[in-house]
Parts: C-alpha cells; structure tokens; sequence
C-alpha cells in the first residue's frame, strides 16, 4: 500500500490548465473522430500532464470535451468546474482560430485588467496554451480550414459570486487564469512553512539578504535582476508577507529585497499581512492618493479610486508619462508600512516589474 500524503501538499491545476486539456482533448476528436478518455496536455510551464477527459463526442465538424479542475490542497470556489470546450470546424478559413467565452466564463467590462473590454476573461497565458495545444493536434488541418473554440464552465456564474470578479468588471463568470498551471496550496500551512524554512535556510548558509518574491515571474525577474545574490538568498514568500519577515526577524537577515507587481505592492502597502486576491479588496483609494501626490490631476485620481484593480493605476500612469515616479512613490509606501511593523528592523529594496517581468522601477533606502 503506498503511503498516504502528506495532507496540504498536492498540488491542483488551474483553470486554465483544464480548459487547455479539454480543448486538446476536442481537437483531437476533429482530427481523428475519436475524442480521447485522458489526454496529455502540455502545460505553460512546459511539464507535460495527463487529464481524464469526462465527456466528449463528436461529429465531421462539431467536437466536445470536458476536462473536470482538481485544485489539490488549496480548493477555491472553482474545484470541480466542469471546464468545457466546443470546436467548431470552419471551411476553407485557413489558420483562422477563433477563441470565445461561453456561459459561465466571464465577459470584461472594464480597463485595468490586461485584457480587452467585451471579450472573454480568459487570460493572456492560459489563451497562448491553449492555442497551442490545438496547434500540436490540428497543424495539418489549419493549412486548409479554420477553427471556432467556445469555452464555457457551467455554474461558472454562481461560483464568480464567491470571488472578486464582479468588483472588477468581469461579469457573468468565472475567469480562465494560470500561469504555470499549477496550483500551489498557497493557503494551506505546508505552504507557509515552506516560506519560513526558506528564510531559515538563507540564514544558515550565513546570508543576511533574502529576496521575497509574490510568485514565479517575479522571482525569475529578480533572478535576472540580481546575479550576483546566491540562489539560496530567493524565497518565493506567495501571499505569506508576514510570516518571511517575522522569520528574517528571528533569524537576524537585515536586508530585505522584494520583487512584486503593482497589486501585491498595493497590498503590502495598505498594511496587509496576507496579500491573497481573496481577502481584502485593492485599497484604489491608496493609489489615487499616491497618483495625486506625482502631479496627476484630479479626474485621472478620481478615476483610480472608483476603478477596483491597481492594474488601471499603472495603466493611467503610464498614458501621463508617469508610470516611473508612480511606482517609485507606491515603493516609499510599501516602505513606510514595514517599517511601522518592523521598526528598524530592516532596510529594504524594492524591484517592481510588469506582468511580462519587465523591470518597471527600483526603490532602495
């Protein structure tokens, strides 16, 4: 018998992951006339993963499949979403792809988020894997005909009820997201104590600088940012602010560098100790105030603050010409707010990058 696992450890698949396997899964059904019982979907991170494919038939031009989300350890409202794709075959439109939202996957009302105001709220990485898992199956058949892929995830809209959505202008369902496809049991305590034995074991290798980073493009931009820090210096902390610097604390480490994006920076900012989207809402409030601060003018300021996502902030900031001292004043924030918790504790550098993990800008003490 293999031994039970340790429970908060499995890691889950995102949405975005399942909806890619369920579009490979139909894909392949246009092509071969068969569509699959499990498929083997590449992931955006490059990792190959097998799915169990719960629901599929298909026709000549018409395929179906439904690939059912497992989130491992860290359940959200979204585990067990039925992830459905509907291809429809389109003659003689060569490599012309079409990627829809259906019911239950929500539509995008307002600026701020990345994504285009009326379309889908599929993000822009799980739309490139999915695109190109149908690319593997169906290269051949696109140098002819074109493809329309529909998702939908039925109750999508009654599980968008339990997130953030509607706050930030995506109705009617839930979003596409992932960017690695898999999901960390952020929330569990496995997590949190992977984050405090990562600063630990910095501590131990004689280091007194850790890098905390809110996620994997953030720690792969600092990585690329500072070469010359010792890999053991990068903790990827995830929402667990406080709990890496109460450990840098007990341990000794004085200087503090933390890579992030302008939503986590905004959380941390505005005193949260968790920055995970789930708990308190962006204070955009916050960030007019800082926008004010640089000389933007006053309905720019309103306009942050009735918008709900510090994405929109930055996005303003930049049409002004104003994204490099916008970012370097919400650094000085982030500061002042660890340094009321943690007084003189540490010092601090701060890396901001774009959701590319373009470098934005560099605050340090």
């Amino acid at each position: 018998m293999k031994p039970k696992k340790e429970k908060g450890t499995r890691k889950g698949y995102t949405t975005g992951a399942c909806t890619a396997a369920a579009a490979r899964a139909a894909i392949t059904g246009i092509v071969t006339g068969h569509v699959p019982e499990q498929i083997n979907t590449q992931l955006p991170n490059g990792q190959q993963v097998i799915f169990k494919v719960t629901e599929g038939f298909c026709n000549n031009s018409k395929a179906h499949a439904v690939v059912i989300k497992d989130a491992g350890d860290d359940p959200d409202c979204t585990h067990n979403a039925h992830l459905t794709v509907d291809i429809k075959l389109l003659p003689n439109q060569a490599k012309t792809i079409h990627l829809l939202g259906g019911k239950g996957v929500g539509k995008i009302t307002m600026r701020g988020l990345g994504l285009e105001v009326g379309g889908a709220a599929i993000n822009p990485v799980p739309h490139k894997n999915i695109l190109d898992n149908v690319y593997q199956i169906a290269e051949n058949l696109l140098q002819q005909h074109g493809l329309e892929i529909t998702v939908s995830v039925p109750d999508g809209e009654l599980m968008a009820k339990k997130t953030l959505n509607a706050r930030l202008g995506i109705i009617g369902g839930i979003s596409i997201l992932g960017t690695t496809g898999i999901v960390h049991p952020y929330s569990t305590a496995a997590f949190r104590a992977s984050v405090v034995q990562g600063v630990e074991v910095a501590a131990n290798q004689g280091l007194d600088t850790v890098v905390l980073t809110t996620g994997g493009r953030t720690e792969k931009f600092t990585i690329k940012e500072l070469p010359q820090l010792n890999k053991a210096s990068f903790v990827q902390m995830g929402d667990f602010l406080s709990p890496a610097l109460d450990t840098a604390e007990n341990v000794g480490i004085k200087h503090i560098i933390i890579g992030g994006m302008v939503g986590k920076l905004t959380k941390m900012a505005q005193g949260e100790r968790i920055t995970h989207a789930r708990r308190n809402p962006v204070n955009t409030q916050l960030l007019a105030d800082i926008a004010q601060s640089i000389g933007a003018d006053k309905q720019v300021c309103d306009d942050i603050a009735a918008n709900e996502t510090a994405r929109y902030a930055g996005e303003r900031m930049e049409e002004l010409g104003l994204s490099h001292p916008f970012y370097l004043a919400l650094c000085k924030r982030v500061v002042m707010t660890l340094k009321t918790r943690y007084p003189n504790k540490f010092n601090y550098t701060l890396l901001v990058c774009d959701f590319d993990g373009e470098k934005l800008a560099q605050y340090q003490e």
